[in-house]
Protein backbone atom coordinates (compact mmCIF):
# COMPACT_ATOMS: atom_id res chain seq x y z
CA UNK A 1 0.00 0.00 0.00
CA UNK A 2 1.16 3.36 -0.13
CA UNK A 3 2.70 2.65 -4.24
CA UNK A 4 2.48 4.97 -7.14
CA UNK A 5 -0.34 3.93 -9.40
CA UNK A 6 -2.38 0.64 -9.26
CA UNK A 7 -2.17 -2.70 -11.10
CA UNK A 8 -5.46 -3.65 -9.84
CA UNK A 9 -8.80 -4.46 -12.50
CA UNK A 10 -11.02 -2.59 -10.11
CA UNK A 11 -10.49 0.97 -8.40
CA UNK A 12 -13.20 1.39 -5.73
CA UNK A 13 -13.59 5.26 -4.73
CA UNK A 14 -13.84 5.88 -1.63
CA UNK A 15 -14.63 9.19 0.00
CA UNK A 16 -12.56 10.75 2.77
CA UNK A 17 -14.57 13.43 5.13
CA UNK A 18 -14.10 15.71 8.54
CA UNK A 19 -14.08 18.64 9.81
CA UNK A 20 -11.10 21.30 9.04
CA UNK A 21 -8.24 20.52 10.86
CA UNK A 22 -8.62 16.88 11.68
CA UNK A 23 -5.64 16.22 9.76
CA UNK A 24 -7.10 14.81 6.34
CA UNK A 25 -4.35 15.97 4.08
CA UNK A 26 -1.68 14.88 5.90
CA UNK A 27 -2.10 11.60 6.61
CA UNK A 28 -3.31 10.74 2.92
CA UNK A 29 0.21 12.03 2.32
CA UNK A 30 1.75 10.17 4.93
CA UNK A 31 0.48 7.02 3.77
CA UNK A 32 1.08 7.80 0.05
CA UNK A 33 4.94 9.25 0.30
CA UNK A 34 6.10 8.49 3.61
CA UNK A 35 6.40 12.07 4.17
CA UNK A 36 5.37 14.98 6.89
CA UNK A 37 3.96 17.90 4.58
CA UNK A 38 2.86 20.90 5.90
CA UNK A 39 -0.62 21.38 4.34
CA UNK A 40 -3.20 24.05 3.89
CA UNK A 41 -6.92 24.09 4.51
CA UNK A 42 -8.23 22.18 1.57
CA UNK A 43 -10.20 24.13 -0.82
CA UNK A 44 -11.89 21.39 -3.41
CA UNK A 45 -10.60 18.38 -3.07
CA UNK A 46 -6.95 16.23 -3.90
CA UNK A 47 -6.87 12.56 -5.40
CA UNK A 48 -4.37 9.69 -4.86
CA UNK A 49 -4.53 6.57 -5.75
CA UNK A 50 -3.19 3.51 -3.13
CA UNK A 51 -2.11 0.18 -3.90
CA UNK A 52 -3.62 -2.43 -1.67
CA UNK A 53 -2.94 -6.46 -1.57
CA UNK A 54 -2.81 -8.31 -5.26
CA UNK A 55 -6.28 -9.30 -4.89
CA UNK A 56 -8.16 -6.23 -3.21
CA UNK A 57 -9.19 -3.78 -4.99
CA UNK A 58 -7.18 -0.82 -5.81
CA UNK A 59 -8.40 2.22 -4.12
CA UNK A 60 -9.17 5.92 -5.54
CA UNK A 61 -9.23 7.83 -2.56
CA UNK A 62 -11.09 11.40 -2.70
CA UNK A 63 -9.86 13.84 0.35
CA UNK A 64 -12.23 17.15 0.15
CA UNK A 65 -12.26 19.94 2.15
CA UNK A 66 -13.68 19.97 5.49
CA UNK A 67 -14.16 23.73 5.82
CA UNK A 68 -17.23 25.03 6.68
CA UNK A 69 -18.24 26.16 3.32
CA UNK A 70 -16.85 23.38 1.77
CA UNK A 71 -19.50 20.92 3.36
CA UNK A 72 -22.53 21.45 1.24
CA UNK A 73 -20.68 20.45 -1.84
CA UNK A 74 -19.54 16.98 -0.05
CA UNK A 75 -22.74 15.60 -1.75
CA UNK A 76 -21.65 16.10 -5.53
CA UNK A 77 -18.95 13.16 -4.62
CA UNK A 78 -20.93 10.45 -3.04
CA UNK A 79 -22.25 8.96 -6.51
CA UNK A 80 -20.00 6.06 -7.24
CA UNK A 81 -18.54 5.61 -3.67
CA UNK A 82 -17.98 2.07 -2.52
CA UNK A 83 -16.76 3.15 1.08
CA UNK A 84 -16.52 6.32 3.19
CA UNK A 85 -13.50 7.49 5.62
CA UNK A 86 -14.38 9.66 8.36
CA UNK A 87 -11.38 11.19 9.81
CA UNK A 88 -11.89 12.66 13.70
CA UNK A 89 -9.19 15.36 15.74
CA UNK A 90 -8.74 13.02 18.03
CA UNK A 91 -7.03 15.34 20.51
CA UNK A 92 -9.77 18.39 20.13
CA UNK A 93 -12.72 17.15 22.50
CA UNK A 94 -14.39 20.43 22.15
CA UNK A 95 -14.83 19.76 18.42
CA UNK A 96 -16.25 16.26 18.71
CA UNK A 97 -20.20 16.79 18.84
CA UNK A 98 -19.84 18.80 15.56
CA UNK A 99 -17.86 16.35 14.14
CA UNK A 100 -20.83 14.08 14.97
CA UNK A 101 -23.43 16.62 13.57
CA UNK A 102 -21.30 16.11 9.97
CA UNK A 103 -21.22 12.63 10.17
CA UNK A 104 -24.97 11.62 11.36
CA UNK A 105 -25.97 14.38 8.26
CA UNK A 106 -23.74 12.39 5.71
CA UNK A 107 -25.11 8.88 6.57
CA UNK A 108 -28.75 10.15 5.77
CA UNK A 109 -27.49 10.03 2.36
CA UNK A 110 -29.13 7.57 -0.03
CA UNK A 111 -26.07 7.43 -1.92
CA UNK A 112 -23.75 6.04 1.00
CA UNK A 113 -26.83 3.89 2.38
CA UNK A 114 -25.32 0.51 3.98
CA UNK A 115 -21.61 1.09 2.49
CA UNK A 116 -19.31 0.19 5.17
CA UNK A 117 -17.36 3.37 6.76
CA UNK A 118 -14.09 3.53 8.78
CA UNK A 119 -13.04 6.55 11.47
CA UNK A 120 -9.97 7.28 11.32
CA UNK A 121 -9.03 8.86 15.05
CA UNK A 122 -6.35 11.25 14.43
CA UNK A 123 -3.35 12.71 16.20
CA UNK A 124 -3.12 9.81 18.68
CA UNK A 125 0.77 10.94 19.00
CA UNK A 126 -0.94 14.19 21.05
CA UNK A 127 -1.48 13.19 24.67
CA UNK A 128 -4.55 13.29 26.20
CA UNK A 129 -5.95 12.42 23.04
CA UNK A 130 -9.73 10.55 22.66
CA UNK A 131 -9.31 6.78 23.11
CA UNK A 132 -11.18 4.56 19.63
CA UNK A 133 -13.69 4.05 22.84
CA UNK A 134 -14.30 7.70 23.37
CA UNK A 135 -14.94 8.46 20.05
CA UNK A 136 -17.16 5.31 19.25
CA UNK A 137 -19.59 7.14 22.54
CA UNK A 138 -19.16 10.17 21.02
CA UNK A 139 -19.89 10.00 17.77
CA UNK A 140 -22.83 7.55 18.68
CA UNK A 141 -21.73 4.85 16.01
CA UNK A 142 -23.16 1.87 17.26
CA UNK A 143 -26.57 3.35 17.26
CA UNK A 144 -26.69 5.38 14.18
CA UNK A 145 -24.68 2.82 12.20
CA UNK A 146 -26.31 0.02 12.88
CA UNK A 147 -25.88 -3.13 11.21
CA UNK A 148 -23.43 -1.44 8.89
CA UNK A 149 -19.87 -2.43 8.67
CA UNK A 150 -17.55 0.43 10.67
CA UNK A 151 -14.56 0.18 12.56
CA UNK A 152 -12.73 3.09 14.31
CA UNK A 153 -9.01 2.88 13.53
CA UNK A 154 -6.34 4.92 15.73
CA UNK A 155 -3.60 6.62 13.93
CA UNK A 156 -1.59 9.55 13.85
CA UNK A 157 -0.51 11.43 10.21
CA UNK A 158 2.45 12.89 11.66
CA UNK A 159 4.18 9.30 12.92
CA UNK A 160 1.91 7.25 10.27
CA UNK A 161 1.53 4.52 13.07
CA UNK A 162 -2.02 3.10 12.17
CA UNK A 163 -2.86 4.59 8.69
CA UNK A 164 -1.87 1.47 6.72
CA UNK A 165 -4.24 -0.84 9.17
CA UNK A 166 -6.77 1.62 8.75
CA UNK A 167 -6.58 1.55 4.92
CA UNK A 168 -6.26 -2.00 4.70
CA UNK A 169 -9.20 -2.34 6.83
CA UNK A 170 -11.26 -0.32 4.29
CA UNK A 171 -10.33 -2.60 1.58
CA UNK A 172 -10.91 -5.39 3.97
CA UNK A 173 -14.63 -4.13 4.45
CA UNK A 174 -14.95 -3.82 0.50
CA UNK A 175 -13.65 -7.20 -0.06
CA UNK A 176 -15.74 -8.50 2.23
CA UNK A 177 -19.31 -6.19 1.14
CA UNK A 178 -18.63 -7.40 -2.09
CA UNK A 179 -18.58 -11.43 -1.43
CA UNK A 180 -21.96 -10.87 0.73
CA UNK A 181 -23.34 -8.83 -2.21
CA UNK A 182 -22.02 -12.21 -4.80
CA UNK A 183 -23.68 -14.24 -1.65
CA UNK A 184 -26.76 -12.59 -1.71
CA UNK A 185 -27.10 -12.61 -5.89
CA UNK A 186 -26.13 -16.70 -5.57
CA UNK A 187 -28.80 -17.24 -2.79
CA UNK A 188 -31.62 -14.86 -4.71
CA UNK A 189 -31.23 -17.14 -7.61
CA UNK A 190 -31.56 -20.31 -6.11
CA UNK A 191 -34.56 -18.88 -4.48
CA UNK A 192 -36.35 -18.21 -7.79
CA UNK A 193 -35.60 -21.13 -9.89
CA UNK A 194 -38.04 -23.71 -7.81
CA UNK A 195 -40.36 -20.71 -8.40
CA UNK A 196 -40.25 -20.17 -11.84
CA UNK A 197 -39.98 -24.17 -11.94
CA UNK A 198 -43.25 -24.56 -9.63
CA UNK A 199 -44.82 -21.89 -12.19
CA UNK A 200 -43.84 -23.19 -15.35
CA UNK A 201 -45.43 -26.76 -14.00
CA UNK A 202 -48.59 -24.70 -13.45
CA UNK A 203 -48.99 -23.45 -16.36
CA UNK A 204 -48.34 -26.05 -18.69
CA UNK A 205 -50.78 -28.21 -16.38
CA UNK A 206 -53.49 -25.24 -16.90
CA UNK A 207 -52.94 -25.42 -20.90
CA UNK A 208 -53.21 -29.20 -21.15
CA UNK A 209 -56.27 -29.09 -18.96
Amino acid sequence: MGLHGSKHPHQAQIVMLGLDGSGKSTLLYKLKYNESVITVPTVGFNVEMLETEARGPGLTVWDVGGQQRMRPHWKHHYPGTEALVFVVDSWDRRRLDEAKKELHQVLRSRSLKSLPLVVLANKQDLPGAASPQEITHRLDLRRVYGNRDWFVQPCSGKTGVGLEEGFRRVAYLLKTSLKQTKADIKNTVKQLKPKAITLMTKTQGLGCS
